[in-house]
């Protein structure tokens, strides 16, 4: 495997498809691709691990962001890697999400390494390589960027690192749906997140439900389709205090309004914020807006 160090970046390395470290995968789906490029962790470090691509729309709805933000977070907590494109929108949301419950993910670009598209994610891309993900290319340095052929392209190789696909949020001409296309085409399951019928971001994912996509309205409808035990067997969150203990395990029962939470508490109000506060920091919760908690 060669190294390189590229200018400004980080190492990275090539991975040709003779390579025993090459993904099989990625071997097995039509047009695969020639050489990757890699910087963080070796994919072998994820490829026995159950892996869920989760894409969708980069202008995302608050609706589209909060369910993509829950579901990529639940599913790291279990352990399942999180594969997407390091886009705008849904793919960013989802690898935040793998980040804050301290999970692994992996992002596949549509350009070389040398410089991340889009820029504005650029933090994003050196955060999953930190946090010990990956970022994954087919395309050398120097490589022209074809802009909608890389999109597409890259979209074949998303389906194929993971186990199914999960489409959160998409309108009618979004490009995940070449996701969607690329995952039939390679065997893998499509999952959908049901969307209001009256917004257009919405309305690629109701399509595919029309044609048979899996319907996705909780974390355990994903862990079904990948065998895996439900989320009632999953160990509670551990609070380091009473007072932790106590707003986590209301979270668990669903409270999720901080006012209610407050309330159901019975702690000074002092006390229960500095608690709520100590367990964002731990990544133990996470605030989602309009001071909601999960």
């Amino acid at each position: 495997m060669s190294r390189f160090r590229q200018a400004g970046y980080m190492d990275y390395s090539r991975l040709p498809t003779d390579s025993s470290d090459f993904p099989e995968c990625l071997r097995q789906i039509p047009d695969p691709p020639q050489q990757l490029y890699l910087a963080g962790a070796p994919l072998e470090s994820f490829l026995e691990r159950p892996r869920v691509a989760i894409v969708g729309s980069r202008k995302v709805s608050p609706y589209g962001r909060q369910v993509t933000s829950q579901l990529a977070q639940e599913l790291a907590e279990r352990g399942v890697v999180i594969v997407s494109g390091l886009a705008l929108g849904v793919d960013a949301i989802a690898h935040q999400g793998a980040l804050t419950a301290h999970g692994s993910t992996i992002a596949v670009l549509p350009c070389s390494l040398d410089k991340l598209y889009p820029a504005n994610n650029d933090r994003l891309g050196r955060q999953i390589v930190a946090s010990g993900g990956s970022l994954v290319s087919e395309y050398a340095r120097g490589t022209p960027f074809l802009f909608k052929y890389n999109f597409v392209a890259r979209n074949r190789l998303i389906a194929g690192l993971a186990d199914a696909v999960l489409i959160t949020e998409a309108a009618a001409d979004s490009g995940s749906l070449h996701t969607a296309d690329f995952a039939l085409q390679q065997g893998r399951e499509v999952m959908v997140v049901p969307g209001n019928i009256t917004s257009a971001t919405s309305v690629g994912t109701n399509n595919l439900l029309k044609v048979g996509a899996t319907p996705v309205t909780s974390v355990d409808d994903i862990l079904h389709v990948l065998h895996l035990e439900p989320t009632s067997t999953t160990p509670k969150r551990q609070g380091s205090t009473a007072a932790e203990q106590m707003v986590l395990d209301l979270l668990a029962n669903d409270i999720h309004d901080g006012d209610q939470l407050l309330n159901a508490s019975h702690l000074p109000a002092a006390e229960f914020n500095q608690t709520l506060t100590m367990l964002e920091i731990t990544g133990k919760v996470t605030a989602r807006g309009a001071n909601t908690w999960y």
